[in-house]
């Protein structure tokens, strides 16, 4: 008997993302139940969804708790094997949806895994939220194969094999539900922005593998939560990053390394504060004081998976030493 997946599309205020993205879902995906997931949305997402998509379910949150809560919410009461969070600005294609399962059911302990995310608007790239998979340094910075900070590589073929990883994209995720409520899901505090890389770590934390399943490609459009132009996105990527070093890594330099982190970001606020100006680099700031104010709770670790981990550092590796692509690194 094949596993049930559900497919779950988190939308707020998203109409336009709905019209242009939803037929693909619709086409594709007759294997998995499709949810719409609305957080709380004020424009007629809900209405153009009923009309013209009837075979999709709904899930109504009552707040909009960004992407970690509102996910949160949305997944307590499914019962589908497996779960697959999907932006509401992605297009997938045809047989998305079973290699993917296919790799969740035939690996040990292979719990998360994405596919392919290459760019809706340059088809022959890779798209900066996830790329061939994602990794991390040993401080904790993300980067991807096929893309390192904002380099992005064209698709030639080159991750055209299946593979472990560290971290799979928020974007497009698969994962065991058994496993997510495991877990505890997200981490609601982070509210968007690295939620799936501490999801991610924390399952790694317990034995767990993530992958890359190469056979499955999507098209995502990205920014679709927060513009880059927006410093609330540079606040939570610069907060958020620093908690999850501090919950998850199990080294016994995690203080130092965030000392180091420190440094680093202070160098980020130099850069942004020429390049994006003051809001941007101050959110950086904010994003220190905030973190220092967390409360810090550790994730468990029975047997850590430290597969995907950078053991240099990919700042130094891109900046000072000019590589752009994952091929380049030692």
């Amino acid at each position: 008997m094949s596993p049930s997946v559900a497919v779950v599309i988190l939308n707020w205020n998203g109409r336009r993302h709905l019209e242009t993205y939803l037929p693909s879902v619709v086409k594709y995906s007759a294997v998995a139940t499709v949810y719409l997931a609305d957080n709380n949305s004020t424009d007629d997402s809900i209405a153009f969804t009923k009309k013209n998509y009837p075979s999709i379910k709904f899930i109504i949150n009552e707040s909009n708790g960004g992407f970690a809560k509102g996910y949160n919410d949305a997944l307590k009461d499914l019962k589908e094997d497996y779960f697959v969070l999907l932006n509401s600005d992605v297009e997938v294609t045809p047989n998305w949806i079973a290699p993917v399962i296919k790799k969740l059911e035939s690996i040990e302990n292979v719990c998360i895994a994405q596919p392919k995310i290459k760019s809706y608007l340059k088809k022959d790239e890779f798209e900066y939220a996830g790329a061939a998979g994602g990794f991390i340094d040993f401080l904790g910075y993300p980067f991807c194969q096929g893309r390192i900070f904002d380099s992005i590589e064209k698709d030639i073929g080159q991750y055209d094999t299946s593979r472990e990883v560290f971290w799979a994209t928020g974007a497009c995720m698969f994962i065991k539900a058994s496993l997510f409520k495991q877990l505890g899901g997200f981490d609601e505090r982070y509210f968007a922005h690295m939620e799936e890389i501490d999801l991610c770590w924390r399952a790694k934390n317990l034995g767990y593998s993530v992958y890359y399943v190469a056979e499955s490609t999507v098209y995502h459009l990205g920014g679709g939560t927060m513009k880059n132009t927006n410093p609330r996105k540079t606040f939570l990527n610069f907060r958020n990053s620093l908690m999850t070093l501090y919950k998850n890594d199990q080294s016994n330099y995690r203080l130092f390394k965030i000392f180091l982190r420190l440094l680093l970001d202070g160098l980020a606020f130099v850069k942004l504060l020429i390049s994006s100006g003051p809001q941007h680099a101050f959110a950086i700031l904010q994003a220190h004081f905030s973190f220092y104010k967390m409360k810090k709770i550790r994730s468990n670790a029975e047997s850590p998976n430290s597969k995907g981990i950078l053991k240099t550092s990919i700042v130094w590796s891109h900046y000072a030493k000019r590589i752009t692509r994952f091929s380049q690194l030692k």
